[in-house]
């Protein structure tokens, strides 16, 4: 790939100019194209990739989608993340402006400067400083999203089923979301937990508290069901694999996760009356699961309990799940040392390897190629007053230059 004349991107100025574009989810607000002009300027091809999507107002609206890239050999270095972000909050919290991209003190605040705009801006002054100076013999990719903070059901699942459908090839993905803890580039994230939420409603049958013989209480049915849920004990963890259990066996070091919990998030009867059995309750779980698991397995054993309690009591218990992602974790050892050792040239100090937190797009991407995780300091996401100080952007800027140096070293 040969390289071509261009300005370089100031990861700070960037990250400025996508917080002024208010892209709250599913809303775009031109954040994406201010990303797409930045890129197009770098020499990149960039397809929209549009798809139809519930708002927040339960009206449907596009997200849109994008997928940029350069060059055309092996290996094809892919970075991932979204321009959508969560609401703002009280906005009258805020000491600055949350769209303005103000800089108090070397710091700067604004919705999205950690998550994630601030990581998309470095990775793309990375690649401005890259393309200047460097002869780059693979690809490189960006795969970004509107639709991170929402249902995620329109944005990056779609765009890897279509691009897996169309026979598109990456061979390893960098999401920019903000995995460092305390420090930047003190921790990856090399895979994550999955999530299933279960609804349940049984169904009784109203009558008089006083004549329980004609009524149908449903209430002690789902009480008991949560207790049943609740009471296993569904694994003690997904074990870590030392390097040197991992070298007797020929395998690779595996970092650990912690035992899967059942959560209940609702129990709801609605009654408020004092002397009427309710005719209906329900209630909602939620589990997040280590690889000990599948979706499909845990949704079984849900409806296996509710079929027995259906039986034993004679109320009818409807049960609806939604898998949001399935675990995964990255063992890819070529992979995840490339970037660590990129992170501990710039920073001096070596990521551990984490499967900590939440759900990101992530569990989209494994299927396609290997993919971890690398941002920002997570510490203000999501808060009133979101920021980042403009050295760590400058500092995330220069370890992406080298971890896509290391990629294309050790991926041929």
């Amino acid at each position: 790939m040969n390289t071509a004349s261009h300005s370089v991107i100031d990861p700070v100025e960037l990250t400025r100019d996508l917080i002024r574009r208010p892209s709250v989810t599913p809303a775009n607000e031109g954040a994406m194209e201010v990303l797409e002009k930045a890129l197009v300027e770098l020499g990149f091809s960039c397809r929209r990739m549009v798809f139809e999507g519930p708002s927040g107002e339960g009206v449907d609206a596009p997200i849109i989608n994008l997928y940029a890239r350069l060059g055309t050999a092996s290996p094809n270095i892919c970075f991932a993340g979204h321009t959508d972000v969560v609401p703002t909050g009280a906005a009258e919290q805020w000491t600055a402006a949350p769209f303005e991209g103000e800089t108090r003190d070397g710091i700067l605040y604004g919705r999205g400067a950690v998550d994630m705009k601030g990581g998309i801006a470095a990775w793309v002054a990375a690649l401005s400083r890259l393309l200047a100076k460097d002869k780059i013999t693979g690809s490189l990719s960006l795969l970004i999203t509107g639709d991170e903070e929402g249902p995620a059901l329109h944005g990056t699942k779609r765009v890897v089923e279509t691009l897996m459908a169309e026979g598109e090839v990456i061979d390893a993905c960098i999401v920019g979301e903000p995995s460092s803890s305390a420090q930047l580039g003190d921790m990856i994230k090399v895979g994550r937990r999955g999530s299933i939420n279960s609804w349940f409603t049984v169904h009784g049958k109203q009558g008089h508290v006083a004549y329980p013989e004609r009524a149908a209480n449903p209430a002690p049915v789902i009480a008991k069901l949560m207790a049943t849920l609740t009471d296993r004990v569904l694994d003690d963890g997904y074990p870590s694999l030392s390097a040197t259990a991992a070298h007797a066996e020929g395998s690779s070091p595996r970092t650990g996760f912690p035992p899967s919990n059942l959560e209940i998030t609702t129990i709801d009867i609605g009654n408020t009356a004092t002397n009427i059995i309710p005719a209906k309750a329900f209630g909602r779980t939620n589990i997040r699961f280590n690889p000990c698991h599948t979706g499909e397995a845990l949704a079984a054993w849900i409806n296996s309990e509710v079929g027995r309690l259906q039986a034993d009591t004679g109320l009818n218990i409807e049960v609806e799940h939604m898998i949001s992602g399935e675990a995964f974790l990255t063992e890819n050892t070529t992979f995840i040392g490339a970037v660590q050792d990129a992170v501990e040239k710039v920073c001096g100090r070596r990521p551990v390897s984490s499967t900590t937190g939440g759900t990101s797009d992530a569990r989209f991407i494994r299927y396609m190629c290997p993919v971890l995780e690398l941002g920002l300091v997570g510490q203000t996401m999501h808060q009133i007053d979101e920021r980042v100080p403009e050295q760590e952007l400058r500092d995330l800027a220069d370890i992406y230059v080298e971890v896509i140096r290391a990629l294309f070293a050790r991926l041929k």
